[in-house]
């Protein structure tokens, strides 16, 4: 594996490091200010993501399928990352401080659509993003040979976005339907 290949590894199991720690923090040990400082570093973690992949094309490294990745995981973070947190946030308060929170919603029909749709919405600014990144570099490096990579990964994001969209068009079509407790089928 590759200098960067390694630095995406660390800088996901940080993402989530933070994100328990600030959660910890925040619900256990009763320091929210903490937990939030904590639960804001994870757009250093991307900068410094970012900063390590620049440096590394341009010393002169090839482009490789892992700096691409590097762009995507940047985009994807950036898109998401609220949401994660909150995902993560609302679950851990419910299933492991076992505060009185709400159980987190399980959505079905129209609202699970209209809920993925936002998370599409999210995936057309994750791939933007990433997008720019990834032809931002494709332009600074400006040698066709080194970027093949970022070129594939690219064409390979817009393949994963145009079946996400029709993904997304299928829940209004058929929306999900909440499996009924008489259901005894095994699924196959």
């Amino acid at each position: 594996m590759t200098n960067v290949a390694w630095m995406i590894v660390i800088c996901e199991i940080a993402f989530w490091f933070v994100i328990i720690a600030g959660l910890t923090v925040r619900y256990f040990f009763k320091l929210p200010k903490l937990g939030l400082f904590l639960l804001a570093l994870t757009p250093v973690i991307d900068l410094i993501l970012l900063a390590m992949t620049g440096l590394d094309l341009y010393r002169g490294a090839e482009a490789t399928t892992a700096h691409a990745i590097a762009a995507v995981y940047i985009g994807v973070s950036i898109a998401f990352g609220k949401s994660m947190v909150g995902w993560a946030d609302e679950r851990f308060r419910y299933y492991v401080a076992k505060q009185d929170a709400a159980k987190p919603v399980k959505r079905y029909g129209m609202d699970y659509a209209k809920h993925y749709l936002k998370g599409f919405f999210r995936h057309i600014l994750s791939f933007l993003i990433g997008a720019g990144l990834l032809i931002g570099l494709i332009y600074w490096i400006n040698d066709p040979a080194r970027t093949e990579a970022l070129s594939g990964v690219l064409k390979l994001w817009c393949l994963v976005l145009g079946i996400d969209l029709l993904i997304t068009c299928s829940y209004f079509i058929w929306p999900r339907q909440a499996k009924s407790k008489n259901d005894t089928s095994s699924g196959l």
